[in-house]
């Protein structure tokens, strides 16, 4: 079955980085385009940044352009996304998403159980 494990969330500092990184399992990753989203204390999920199965093409949300990069290894099945500049409005659950063939990076059909990212002095 698909499984998406996040890690690399943690307690940063503004101005700060962190890298999170996505264990993708159960389907041929390299076939399919991700995502990252996340959902912040009391508001809805919020797409972040998306890449083509093949890292032909990058995406991002306004709030994040220059300060986050999305990147993948199709042979090891990872998503990668390295955070710098990190501001407390960034503060979130991080999620890593499969975006099914054909769809806009916005719209996901699994995703994995989350990781906490936390910007605060």
């Amino acid at each position: 079955q698909v499984q998406l494990v996040e890690s690399g969330g943690g307690l940063a500092q503004p101005g700060g980085s962190l890298r999170l990184s996505c264990a993708a399992s159960g389907f041929h990753f390299s076939s399919y385009g991700m995502s990252w989203a996340r959902q912040a204390p009391g508001k809805g999920l919020e797409w972040v940044s998306g890449i083509y199965s093949d890292s032909s093409d990058t995406y991002y949300v306004d709030s994040v352009k220059g300060r986050f990069t999305i990147s993948r290894d199709n042979a090891k099945n990872m998503l990668y996304l390295q955070m710098n500049s990190l501001r407390p409005e960034d503060t979130a659950l991080y999620y890593c998403a499969r975006v099914p063939v054909g769809s806009p990076y916005w719209n996901y059909d699994y995703w994995g159980q989350g990781t906490q990212v936390t910007v605060s002095s």
